[in-house]
């Protein structure tokens, strides 16, 4: 569902050629559970990105679903995101004048749909989630956990095939962050990729697939039976 080909991204930094990717060449197969792993500087961030079309290659192929979006334009691109990728980040990224349900709701303001239809997607989420009683309360109203759900209930409040999650556990204490990667796995139910970018050796454990990086390459890609 999800091939990068030769794909390389070169940053400028003064006068200098940065190289954040190096000749990646990766194949995720729908409803895996990876991690990509790797120290500060190893390009795991820069892949997620180019994986959730944040940004671009430099040169190389990206294929989603079998078509080839790298050379999509921008509205193009935004629609593929909106259909059928989420994102879960570190620091939340909820807007902080909204109340949670409405923070939930907003990708669905987007793209355009019904107001009933997104009342309804809202209740059934924030329920899900253990959020009925939260509804209402804006982020800084809330702990770090409940903003991390409130989060993740926006990331797939469309019902995206891929999940992107970039240290999803890094601001939440041990406790939390375990409770909040639970629920991460178990949308796999449903038959979400999902991908998690980690630090922390425990978590990434917890996958089926590590991918370890370093220098911008791929230097190790290990698949475990679960």
């Amino acid at each position: 569902m999800i091939e990068l080909q030769n794909v390389c991204r070169t940053f400028i930094v003064g006068d200098q050629q940065v190289a954040a990717l190096r000749d990646i060449n990766l194949r995720l197969d729908a409803g895996e559970y990876i991690s990509i792993m790797g120290p500060s500087g190893s390009g795991k961030s820069t892949m997620l990105n180019m994986l959730g079309l944040l940004d671009r290659p430099t040169s190389g192929t990206y294929l989603l679903d079998g078509g080839n979006v790298s050379d999509l334009n921008d509205e193009q691109q935004a629609r593929v995101r909106r259909e059928k990728i989420g994102f879960v980040f570190q620091s939340f990224h909820l807007v902080p004048r909204l109340t949670a349900a409405q923070n939930v709701e907003l990708p669905m303001i987007l793209a355009g749909i019904p107001s009933e239809e997104r009342r309804a997607r809202v209740q059934v989420l924030m329920q899900n989630y253990g959020l009925s009683e939260r509804a209402d309360h804006r982020p800084d109203q809330l702990s770090g956990g409940q903003r991390q759900r409130v989060a993740i209930a926006r990331a797939t409040v469309m019902n995206p095939t891929v999940l992107l999650a970039d240290e999803p556990t890094g601001n939440l204490d041990r406790s939390t962050g375990w409770e909040v990667l639970k629920l991460l796995e178990g949308l796999m139910e449903q038959g979400i990729t999902l991908v998690v970018v980690t630090h922390d050796a425990e978590i990434g454990a917890r996958s089926r697939r590590q991918i370890h990086m370093l220098d911008g390459r791929i230097v190790s890609d290990v698949q475990h039976a679960k």
